[in-house]
């Protein structure tokens, strides 16, 4: 029955550590988990932050800000997350580990010390059974000899030395047996005495222990079971600031804002087409039958003249037409005025910060340089002439960019408030379309004199041309044939 009970102990303490063994093993795979998501959180904030290389590229939108602003945060709580995996790996798998490697020990122990007790249990009991054994047996011999002595003593045949004889193996069988008895006694007693002590004292030591050990394990594992919550109950203030970080954010987008900032992006300072001219052609139907010629106002060959220029540039006057190609320019001429004044006021603005930089910088070194000529023991005056020629450079050239970028900032406040009136100049009303005329007034077939455009005007400069981008000519929509000497205010058209 005692062995029953051992080895049920044995079962259930190697059971116990099992069961500790399985609960760290959870915690581990848990705090793989939480490495694997800080990791993928991480990864995913890094794959969508802007990778910003200037200022320019830097988001403005509120809406583009809150949702950086809700990446950081992210950050923030994936970091969290990482705490909690390294709070679980200390305070519960690393301490689960170390107690389960102690635990095992003395489980050991116990488990040595109660198989020794029992080894010496049955070392006792096998002492006072041989010593019983042995007792058994010479008292059978001492009964043989008892009948042996008898029959030869009564027998009247046997000699006084056969039955001397026999009496002296009775006397000694008889005190062989004593000894044995006296022997069988002292280990019976001795064996009770182990027994005793065996199932009333080391035995329950021995049970206590385990029982102990296996509470304490129980305690462990409760332990652990709050380190596991408190790991992550400790970070939660601060995941719930990362989470109304985002709700902050969130309710930072301005939707006006941000449509008042793609008005200021795109808004181009130009002033809007005027209205086209109505252009009559009905007028040659009236023309004078009597004197046999076609006459026209110059006038109206000029409103012609005017429609085929301006249908030509009309490309050029377009708003949204398309960006200037090549490389940008230093004075930004090729962005519309609006935005070339921004541009403009922005590098001014970056300019005056860093010669008030210089500025600062050039009065601490005149500071030091006193006191290095007040005090020849602090330093040499000397070592800072190099630095301070570098800085007043420094303060030349951004003064003389401030003043150029300057002219070119008035020079567009100019020609944004004179914009308008220049759309309708006299430029366009000039250009008069020349037909093909050969030097004696006849018609000629020779489409490599045809003009179908004005000369170019080399000494005249356009202001749109560096604005827009010049758009192919028109396609010639037919010919024009001289029938009547004429003076090149009028043309037939045969199509």
């Amino acid at each position: 029955m005692y062995k029953d009970q051992f080895d049920s102990l044995d079962k259930h303490t190697q059971w116990g550590i099992d069961f500790l063994e399985r609960y760290a093993k959870f915690v581990k795979e848990r705090i793989e988990i939480e490495q694997n998501y800080a990791k993928q959180l991480r990864n995913l904030v890094k794959k969508y932050c802007p990778k910003r290389s200037s200022k320019d590229e830097e988001p403005r939108f509120t809406s583009c800000i809150a949702f950086f602003n809700i990446l950081n945060e992210l950050n923030d709580y994936a970091g969290q997350r990482e705490v909690v995996a390294e709070e679980m790996a200390h305070r519960v798998y690393g301490e689960l580990m170390r107690y389960a490697h102690d635990l095992k020990t003395e489980r050991k122990m116990h488990l040595q010390e109660g198989r020794k007790a029992q080894q010496y249990l049955d070392m006792c009991w096998k002492q006072m059974d041989n010593s019983k054994k042995k007792f058994e047996r010479e008292c059978r011999e001492a009964e043989k000899a008892q009948q042996s002595y008898e029959r030869l003593d009564n027998d009247t045949n046997a000699t006084k030395a056969d039955v001397e004889k026999a009496k002296q193996q009775l006397n000694l069988r008889t005190h062989m047996a004593d000894e044995n008895k006296n022997e069988y006694a002292a280990q019976l007693q001795n064996f009770n005495g182990e027994q005793h002590k065996h199932f009333y004292v080391v035995i329950p030591q021995i049970y206590k222990q385990l029982q102990e050990m296996d509470e304490r394990r129980t305690i462990k594992l409760s332990e652990c079971y709050r380190g596991f919550a408190d790991s992550e109950r400790k970070v939660i203030p601060i995941i719930s600031k990362c989470l109304e970080g985002m709700i902050l954010a969130a309710k930072s987008v301005d939707e006006r804002r941000d449509s008042q900032m793609v008005v200021d992006s795109f808004k181009s300072g130009f002033e809007p087409p005027g209205d086209f001219p109505f252009e009559d052609y009905s007028q040659h139907i009236y023309r004078t039958i009597s004197d046999g010629t076609i006459s026209t106002s110059k006038q109206e060959s000029g409103k012609m003249d005017a429609k085929t220029t301006v249908g030509k540039a009309k490309g050029k006057l377009w708003l949204f037409g398309k960006k200037p190609k090549g490389p940008a320019l230093e004075d930004f001429s090729h962005l519309p005025p609006e935005q070339r004044r921004k541009k403009l006021q922005q590098r001014i603005d970056e300019l005056n910060r860093e010669l008030q930089k210089e500025s600062d910088q050039k009065d601490a070194l005149n500071k030091m340089k006193d006191v290095y000529e007040k005090n020849p023991q602090m330093g040499d005056p000397g070592s800072l002439q190099p630095k301070l020629a570098e800085t007043m450079n420094n303060i030349d050239r951004l003064r003389m960019e401030i003043h150029k970028n300057e002219a070119w900032l008035s020079e567009v406040e100019g020609k944004t408030g004179g914009r308008g009136d220049r759309r309708h100049s006299s430029d366009i009303n000039h250009l008069v379309t020349q037909g093909r005329e050969s030097p004696e007034g006849s018609y000629t077939d020779d489409g490599n004199q045809e003009v179908r455009g004005p000369p170019q005007q080399h000494g005249h400069h356009n202001e749109f041309d560096d604005e827009f981008e010049d758009d192919d000519p028109l396609p010639a929509i037919g010919h024009c044939k001289a029938i009547y000497p004429f003076d090149g205010t009028f043309l037939m058209y045969s199509v």
